[in-house]
């Protein structure tokens, strides 16, 4: 038999965009529950494994690219008559259900950041602008104190005391219409209890499809086999909130075809092995050879696109080839995240013989690399300019010979972050229908918001499931009061 229950919001997914949405709702004193795939000692989905950082250069204010950044990567190939029309808040119908983020909602986004995060100080969370992993960036990054695992903890604990429901190892499989088209609730299916019926306004949050290898191959192609998940909670990313989302009519928004890109090593198991020392190396793909610049500009702003072609190479991988000079780059260990050794050895053909790349090819690229460079010293902290000649591709910056052994190598693939694909929503976070208008009683926050074309701004994707997660909460209350 299925267990029919009744609350004023119904949130699925945990993680901090739904937390998000369910204590802010829960605040203004709805009785909410909230979804958790996951089992309870798994919670927080992949909010718990990230650092959570935030494109903030103050408590209260966003960076100063911030708005141009998401702008300028916010759609594909739009008819500018519409993109212009977008802007006006006044514009109904079609235009507000283009795939594209309209100014409304990146201003939006931008002016309700600084309060969000007072909004979390006031829960409990701290923040400050911690050491990151990147040892050359061009824009300030704001962190929680402990992570996106702090985050969770200061959410659950919250949660707790308002007498939020939480429901584990449930996962919401179908949205329920009424005969107007307005949501009023959800079908859903509990490990070992069987069927749900949920009544009530419902909150999406429960990510893209990262983890799903048939909507990833669908979506993204065939060459996602040689990508996977940033972390384990990315597993639990199924996208089947996106998938109910189309079936009741819902617009699309962001790069269906695309993700966030981070390199990262193949042999680790841990979350986030990220590998960024690669800036100071050479990156040479199964064959041997260079097929990028790999120092265009300060790791932060440009890892995703190297690491993009990292995953157009034979079997989606490749080698960053270091000599011992990148150990004495101050506090080098920040930009390797891996638990697993570098491969070293005394000398290049050995190295060669250790990684499985052909020996005559790697020694004539690292040759040709060599005669490149001018032999000017680095300054491995700042952009230096110190860049190749006459080599294709160029090194940029960082260029210095590789000649002083023992010689390092870390293999590099590429994960996937999260999916860029996903639902549109207005300013308040409802998620609007195909046709321009909001479908009543359906929000959504997070990642399952599209909002990215090609390329990631970074330091956006846990702001925006605070930012977005706390709109829908408050919307919801004030329309439950009314």
């Amino acid at each position: 038999m299925t267990q029919k229950l009744e609350f004023d919001l119904i949130v699925v997914g945990c993680g901090v965009a739904g937390l998000s949405a369910a204590v802010s709702a829960a605040e203004a004193g709805l009785k909410v529950v909230a979804l958790e795939r996951a089992p309870i000692e798994e919670r927080g989905g992949q909010s718990r494994y990230t650092e959570a950082y935030l494109r903030m250069k103050s408590h209260a204010e966003v960076s100063d690219d911030f708005e141009i950044h998401l702008a300028e990567n916010g759609s594909g190939q739009i008819d500018p008559d519409f993109v212009e029309r977008s802007a006006d808040p006044h514009e109904k119908g079609l235009v507000r259900s283009l795939s594209l983020l309209d100014p409304n909602f990146i201003n939006t986004f931008a002016q309700n950041a600084g309060p969000t995060v007072k909004w979390f100080e006031g829960i409990g969370a701290k923040f400050d602008f911690l050491p990151t992993q990147f040892l050359t960036k061009s824009q300030p990054r704001l962190l929680p104190v402990g992570g996106g695992q702090g985050l969770i903890d200061v959410l659950f604990s919250k949660a707790t005391q308002l007498g939020i429901t939480v429901l584990y190892e449930t996962t919401a499989r179908e949205l329920i219409e009424n005969e107007h088209g307005h949501i009023i609730g959800v079908k859903a299916r509990q490990v070992g209890q069987g069927n749900l019926l949920l009544k009530g306004p419902v909150v999406l949050a429960c990510g893209g499809f990262q983890g799903n290898a048939e909507m990833m191959t669908r979506y993204v192609g065939a060459r996602s086999i040689y990508l996977r998940p940033i972390c384990k909670g990315g597993y639990f990313n199924r996208g089947e909130g996106i998938e109910m989302a189309l079936k009741a009519g819902a617009a699309t928004c962001g790069d269906f075809g695309s993700y966030h890109a981070e390199p990262i090593d193949p042999r680790s198991g841990m979350s986030e092995p990220s590998v960024f020392i690669f800036p100071y190396g050479i990156l040479v793909n199964q064959e041997g050879l260079r097929f990028t610049d790999e120092a265009i500009g300060t790791v932060d702003a440009y890892y995703e696109s190297i690491t993009r072609k990292i995953h157009l190479q034979t079997q989606g991988m490749a080698w960053v080839i270091l000599d011992a000079r990148h150990q004495r780059i101050p506090n080098y260990r920040l930009g390797i995240r891996s638990d697993q050794a570098p491969i070293v050895a005394q000398s290049l053909s050995d190295l060669a013989q250790a990684i499985h790349v052909p020996v005559d090819a790697l020694s004539e690229t690292v040759s040709k690399y060599n005669q490149a460079c001018s032999g000017k010293d680095w300054s491995p902290l700042v952009l230096d300019g110190v860049k190749t000649h006459g080599l294709t591709p160029a090194k940029s910056n960082w260029a210095c010979p590789l000649n002083e052994a023992p010689f390092h190598a870390y293999p590099i693939m590429a994960s996937n972050v999260f999916t860029f694909g996903g639902l549109k929503v207005d300013e308040d976070a409802r998620v609007l229908h195909t046709d321009g208008y909001p479908i009543e009683n359906l929000y959504a926050a997070g990642e399952i918001i599209g909002s990215y074309w090609g390329t990631y701004t970074g330091a956006t994707s846990v702001l925006k499931g605070m930012v977005f997660g706390r709109k829908a909460g408050l919307h919801a209350a004030q329309r439950g009061q009314q």
